[in-house]
């Protein structure tokens, strides 16, 4: 087994080897699109939930790593998004969770890029702000580095205890970790479930029984929900210890709110389609793929919520399906798991997905022959920036299920192109900060070309990856440094534009190093200093990131209406001038075509038992 020991630096040159070949040969097919919606007496089920996800929320400001350095932002476009996203990009969450505050809300997964402890405790406050039920389904960014890479056995040999991700994590670049909690600064899969069900375990779900696990535990969590009105009705988890935690999964029965009358109730499966196991780091990548593309369920989980499944069937309940991977995401053997739970169900079958971060409808086949109408939702990250209202109908006549997914934000009517959808966003966010939209937009649009011309050389980074360019470091350095530049000029411009409405910014103390200067003139003189020595280059860096991360925190605390809708309309239009400037062979078929020829501006579609 001595081959599996390939240093990680091999195994992800083959990787990017076979993705550009991949890329090369690779067209686009859109999926088998859902029927049309037939005419016919439809009853309303339920009440909508709002539906977001792939929010990506991201620790700009950990030890740089070529992963996400801008080298590689030239191969993978969005290793590296443009500095306003992970400045003020959670607004957009804190917008959406907040704009329908009688909704029930769901996050269908990849709440964090990294996965850092920094970033889920970001997310954390937002999720709290919203004041409400809610439920996360985890993504393959929820647990594992970058969403690709697990911390495994084999990468013990050469990264112990996981530092080089613990390093990226580690918030402002501070060069111990002081302050860090025992577990460290990267936040693993076990731990990531851990941290969600302790936020569960408040409230009315503590008065229900739901507790708060131990991290030291070995868990296996079985819980149901005795108020039969709750939105979090049902938990199933194993949490893995050890190297194994990758494998670990939590499972959620959801109670849609009922329509007023609704005969039927419907249930949601949420499912964790991410149980990676442990060789998601050196099997998967020497064959060339992503871990984290291919979404997996393992038997145990699926053995878990088929108690749920079965009774629900018996009480004549409707049963939906949710997970983060899209269907043709999941692995084959997962499809014939999830399809022989789904069969035998008497009614027809929906699925709500996302992980595509392009949106989309379609009806693929299982295998077992069943029709499946999956909607699948937008990101919160990259354009097109959207999220959802979902409710589901039904005609018993024509044993018929209607999906609705009013995509938002909208106007007067329904969004039916990119610039209407970005014409929503401005008319809610950019028209509440006095400023007029088209000189934000020239704002953010020279922002963002000033972090695409800093790209570094692709070449680098590989050469650096394979151990053959040991000055490479510094360039690293140098360029992270020029993204904290940036990211410094987005907090000066928002200083200046809040005004009044940034309070207290002016007067936070600030680090020793800048003497008795205000933020802006400290921030532009570290942006003017020149580094000269190896040690220099890294105190340079450190103190940039600190910065960055004291003025951008203080900025998370306002709640004022205007700071939230110029932070929310910053981080949209800079998304969508990245997105305008990218070329569609990188962007992962997000463009408008391709989104239209899979239904993406659709809001409803139905489907019937064959």
């Amino acid at each position: 087994m001595r081959w599996l020991r390939i240093p990680a630096g091999w195994r992800r040159f083959l990787a990017a080897c076979a993705a550009l070949a991949l890329a090369g040969c690779a067209g686009f097919v859109p999926q088998p699109a859902p029927t049309p919606v037939p005419g016919g007496r439809y009853v309303e089920l339920t009440l909508p939930i709002t539906a977001v996800a792939d929010t990506q929320e991201h620790e700009a400001t950990g030890f740089p790593l070529h992963d996400n350095d801008s080298a590689i932002d030239a191969f993978v476009e969005v290793a590296q998004r443009p500095p306003e996203q992970p400045l003020f990009g959670r607004r957009l969450l804190e917008w959406a969770l907040q704009r329908y505050p009688d909704d029930p809300w769901l996050h269908l997964g990849d709440v964090m890029d990294m996965s850092c402890r920094s970033e889920a405790q970001r997310m954390a406050k937002i999720f709290l702000a919203a004041g409400r039920s809610g439920a996360i389904l985890p993504g393959n960014h929820d647990g594992l580095m970058f969403g690709i890479y697990s911390h495994n056995i084999f990468d013990e040999l050469l990264d112990p205890g996981a530092q080089k991700w613990n390093l990226a994590c580690r918030r402002a670049g501070t060069p111990d970790n002081a302050g860090a909690t025992r577990q460290g600064d990267a936040l693993s899969k076990r731990e990531f479930i851990l941290m969600y069900l302790a936020g569960q375990s408040y409230g009315k779900q503590a008065e229900s029984g739901l507790k708060a696990p131990a991290p030291g535990d070995a868990l296996r969590i079985s819980w149901a929900n005795p108020d039969a009105r709750a939105f979090l009705s049902g938990v199933e988890a194993n949490l893995r210890e050890g190297y194994r935690y990758a494998d670990s999964y939590v499972a959620q029965r959801l109670r849609l709110p009922p329509a007023p009358g609704a005969a039927r109730k419907v249930i949601m499966i949420g499912l964790d389609t991410n149980q990676a196991g442990a060789l998601v780091s050196s099997w998967d990548t020497l064959l060339g793929r992503s871990p984290g593309s291919v979404g997996h369920v393992h038997r145990d989980q699926v053995r878990a919520v088929t108690a749920w499944v079965e009774q629900a069937a018996r009480a004549g309940d409707i049963v939906v399906f949710a997970g983060h991977h899209n269907w043709l995401s999941l692995s084959p053997a997962s499809r014939v798991l999830l399809g022989e739970l789904m069969t035998d169900l008497k009614h027809p079958l929906a699925y709500i997905s996302a992980h595509t971060h392009r949106g989309f409808w379609a009806q693929p086949r299982m295998l077992q022959g069943r029709a499946l109408l999956e909607m699948n939702v937008s990101s919160l990250s990259d354009w097109p920036i959207a999220y959802r209202r979902i409710s589901f109908a039904i005609d018993e006549s024509a044993n018929r299920l209607r999906v609705r997914a009013e995509m938002l934000p909208r106007g007067e009517r329904p969004i039916t192109s990119d610039e209407e959808l970005q014409a929503a966003w401005t008319a809610e966010t950019c028209a509440q900060t006095d400023f007029a939209p088209e000189y934000l937009r020239s704002v953010d649009r020279g922002l963002v070309q000033q972090q695409r011309a800093s790209r570094g050389s692709l070449l680098d980074w590989m050469r650096e990856e394979l151990g053959e360019c040991p000055a490479c470091e510094a360039e690293r350095y140098q360029h992270a440094q020029a993204y904290q530049n940036e990211m410094l000029g987005a907090l000066i411009e928002a200083g200046l534009h809040l005004g009044p409405d940034a309070a207290g910014l002016a007067a936070l103390p600030l680090p020793a190093w800048c003497g008795s200067s205000n933020y802006v003139a400290c921030a532009n003189t570290l942006i003017a200093t020149t580094a000269t020595t190896p040690t220099a280059n890294v105190e340079l860096f450190r103190r940039k990131a600190r910065l960055v991360d004291l003025l951008g925190s203080h900025l998370d605390d306002l709640g004022d209406a205007r700071a939230k809708a110029y932070m929310s309309c910053r981080a949209v239009l800079a998304a969508k001038t990245d997105f305008d400037a990218t070329d569609d062979s990188y962007n992962e078929n997000r463009s408008e075509t391709k989104r239209r020829a899979e239904r993406f501006f659709d809001t409803e579609a139905s489907v019937g038992m064959r």
